[in-house]
Formats: structure tokens, sequence, C-alpha cells
């Protein structure tokens, strides 16, 4: 029985290659790991190591072997296929890093930005070639308390969805409070009391934002709604408009001539009839 020397040679020279290689690997991956300082940075070093390890083994053994065989029109037919199957595979990913190109240069949101990227809201936090990762904002535009939970988004759905930056150009959003009165109570002086209470609580806002409290007026069926509009930073809406509502409903509940409305239903008795007003 005949032994080829030449293919126990590319035997040998492969698993050489291959031990020193996974050595090298290994040596990096831990050195890598000892400078990692969260979850995170651990988990990606893994993950790249893992993959480099692949790569390398699948590239050595086709070129030792192909070269075995002095097949290198088959190296490039082989690399031509595995370029273009990749391609197609990746191309999400690809897209996301020109999405993550075209957000370093255009700047359409920053580090520490409130954004809303098609129905998920959140502060940003970090930006990488594939993923945006937000701080997750409650669900719901009236909602603006952090939930702790994170929040990672392909970056390749910037091409894809709506963005809505809320503080490009500043910190400062229109929040909106309706507070529905009685058609008997007196309409000036629930305004007086709704925009002078909201100027107390948003005093240190107005002297960085000129637009001071203001009200709109509109009916409804059963009562007069005042619309309170104000300027406030958007992590403190909720935390302020909170502030707002309890301090016009303990003033306005002291007034005789201002009275809330709500849904309810009055029994009236005349001449020993009832009518029910609602």
């Amino acid at each position: 029985m005949e032994f080829d020397i030449g293919l126990i040679v590319a035997i040998v020279v492969f698993l050489l290659i291959v031990i020193f290689v996974e050595i090298l690997i290994r040596r990096t991956k831990i050195l890598l790991l000892r400078k990692a300082k969260n979850k995170k940075q651990i988990s990606n070093i893994k993950f790249l190591t893992r993959v480099a390890s692949i790569s390398i083994f699948l590239f050595v053994f086709l070129f030792v072997f192909l070269s075995y065989f002095k097949s290198w029109t088959g190296i490039g037919v082989f690399l031509g296929l595995l370029t273009a199957g990749l391609g197609f595979a990746l191309q999400r990913p690809i897209t996301g890093v020109a999405a993550w190109l075209m957000m370093t240069i255009k700047r359409p949101f920053s580090i520490g930005d409130r954004i809303i990227i098609g129905d998920v809201r959140g502060d940003v936090y970090d930006i990488t070639l594939t993923h945006i990762y937000l701080d997750e904002v409650g669900a719901g535009i009236s909602s603006g308390e952090v939930t702790g939970r994170n929040i990672m988004i392909p970056n390749y759905l910037f091409f894809e969805q709506n963005i809505i930056n809320y503080t490009l150009t500043n910190d400062f959003v229109l929040s909106s409070m309706d507070v529905s009165i009685t058609y008997e109570s007196d309409l000036d002086k629930a305004i007086e009391i709704i925009e002078r209470v909201a100027g107390e609580c948003i005093s240190e806002i107005k002297e960085k934002h000129k637009d001071v409290p203001y009200t709109r007026i509109s009916m409804a069926e059963s009562s007069m709604i005042i619309s309170l509009k104000f300027y406030v930073p958007a992590r403190q809406m909720m935390e302020l408009k909170s502030k707002i509502t309890k301090k016009v409903y303990d003033s306005i509940k002291n007034e005789k001539d201002v009275e809330i409305a709500y849904p309810h239903t009055e029994m009236i008795f005349r001449n020993k009839k009832a009518f029910m007003r609602k």
C-alpha cells in the first residue's frame, strides 16, 4: 500500500496551522476578557473570537487542500459563490452598516437623544455598526417614564421607519393637559387659576424658554374644556404634568364658583316628581 506523501504533508500543514491559530485566538480571547468591563463586551468578545476561529479554519482548509490538488481556479469559483451567497444572506446587516454611516455623517440623533423609531420610544445610549440601543420609555405618547428595559433596534430600520427626535434642536417639547369645568363655572377665573398654577410649577423653565404657559378653550357636550399648553424638557414632561395637575385640583376644589366637570347623574325632585339631569 503506497502512501501519498503530498497528501500527508498537506494534512500535517493544515493541522499545524489550525493548532497555531487556535492557540493564538484563545490567548487573545483571554487577554480581551480580562479587560472587558461589562456583560455586553464579554458577549462580543466570545462571539467575534468564535467567528474568527471558524472563518480561519475554513480558509486554511480550502487553501491547503486546493493547493495540493493544484486547483486555484476552484478557489476563485468557490470564493465568488461564497461572496455572492454572503452578500444575499447579509443584505440587511450590510444595509445596517450603510445606515450607521448615514447616522454618523448626518447626525439625525446622538447619544442621549429621546427618539421614536416606528412604534418604539426611548433614550439613545449606544450606536454600533449593527444596532441602536435604547433605554425604553413607557408606551404611549402621554407616558414619559423610563421602564428600565433596553431595546436593540437593527440599523437597517433607519431606512424603513419614520424617526422622530424629541431633542434634535433643543431639549423642550410642547406638553398639554385638559381641565374640564362645568358651564356654571366662572370661566375667566378658572383660566386664571390654571395659568397661574402652571407658571408657578415651571418658573425655572420659563427663564430658559420664552413661551409662557397658555390656554385654549373648547366646548364639549357637558363641559368647557380648558387646554393648558406649556413647554418642558422632554424627560421631565410627566413629572411636571403630574405636579401641575395636583396643584390645579387643589386650587379649584377650594373655589365656590369653579367646579370640575365629571360624568354624573343628579336626581331633582319637583312637586313630588323626580327628574334626572346628567
